[in-house]
């Protein structure tokens, strides 16, 4: 028997030849999207969002958006909130919230486009947004050790020691890192040029000299040895002369902090975490961090100044009436 919660169908998943059906209309919807210029990123969760969703009316024999009402979006709700991964675990509120926010996208466009009369999905409630605190947040000690993990004698390590000197240095995202050219490298002016970043959007950032100079070490002493024509001109390329893939990237890094022996386990994102929270600690303001991170908003930066308490503490030990005094001796 499945755990509650889990779509179990063995029959072909939607019909396609029905123009109103729902794999009609979803495929649509996608290509909207495309039209619109979401990201791949964006149309790929979407697909996945809406798949859930779509098994789950199959279940219940409904095929077609405009048989959806209100109602059989609450029993939705309801539904992913009792729902258990294959750990036994619940969803978590972001989880549940990206897969209603989906439904009641396509139903808006659904609403828009003339396919159904109104939106049943407008309305709905969703869970509110959790601020979770970075974790495993790397002090420098341990991220000089991680350093000194690749071996910089062979082309393999000059070319890990740049990768990981970059995530440091800049707090790219791993996607951003795998996508970046040689073009988008300045090492003159030791500068990093973001291309198609989250939301589509660019931004410069700065490498800092360390980095820049494992990077220019690296194009002259390591890229060459895996380079083949045609050069695509990715700046980080595998043995094959291939651009990175993420989940390469990912076990890259993490192999590279679990022989540094730190006892903290993590993979390129705790290298951004890290270089937010440090450099915050260090003074900096936090609108440049933004920027540096490609935030959209402010709000989403502002979760690094809940762990940078180092930096509070030293503020209020300097300012604070009572924190200048000194505690009265035990007669």
């Amino acid at each position: 028997m499945p755990r509650r919660g889990q779509c179990k169908i063995k029959k072909p998943p939607f019909d396609t030849t029905d123009p109103e059906g729902f794999g009609c209309l979803t495929e649509a919807y996608y290509g909207w999207m495309l039209f619109r210029g979401y990201s791949e990123e964006t149309i790929r969760n979407a697909k996945g969002y809406l798949k859930h969703f779509g098994l789950w009316l199959l279940e219940r024999d409904i095929h077609k958006p405009i048989l959806v009402s209100r109602s059989v979006i609450e029993l939705y709700q309801k539904f992913i909130f009792h729902y258990r991964k294959e750990d036994g675990l619940p969803l978590c509120f972001n989880s549940i919230k990206h897969k209603l926010v989906s439904v009641r996208g396509f139903y808006g466009w659904l609403t828009r486009k003339g396919h159904i009369p109104a939106n049943p999905a407008a309305d709905i409630d969703l869970p509110r947004t959790e601020s979770r605190l970075p974790g495993n947040l790397l002090t420098i000690d341990e991220v000089e050790k991680i350093m000194k993990v690749p071996d910089v004698d062979k082309p393999d390590g000059i070319r890990d020691r740049a990768i990981l000197e970059v995530l440091y240095s800049t707090g790219v995202r791993r996607k951003e890192l795998t996508r970046l050219k040689i073009l988008d490298t300045d090492l003159k002016w030791q500068t990093l040029h973001i291309r198609d970043g989250k939301g589509k959007k660019d931004r410069i950032v700065p490498l800092g000299e360390r980095a820049a100079a494992w990077i220019n070490k690296y194009l002259l002493e390591s890229r060459p040895y895996y380079a083949a024509e045609p050069d695509d001109g990715w700046l980080f390329i595998t043995r094959e002369g291939v651009s990175l893939t993420g989940v390469w990237l990912g076990a890259l890094v993490r192999k590279h902090i679990t022989a540094a022996n730190i006892e903290k386990r993590g993979s390129c994102h705790m290298f951004r975490h890290s270089m937010a929270t440090l450099m915050l600690e260090g003074g900096a303001d936090i609108r440049y961090i933004q920027q540096m991170l490609g935030h959209a908003t402010i709000n989403t930066t502002q979760v690094y100044t809940k762990v940078s308490l180092k930096k509070l503490r030293e503020v209020h030990e300097k300012t604070h009436p009572a924190a200048r005094l000194k505690p009265e001796k035990k007669a």
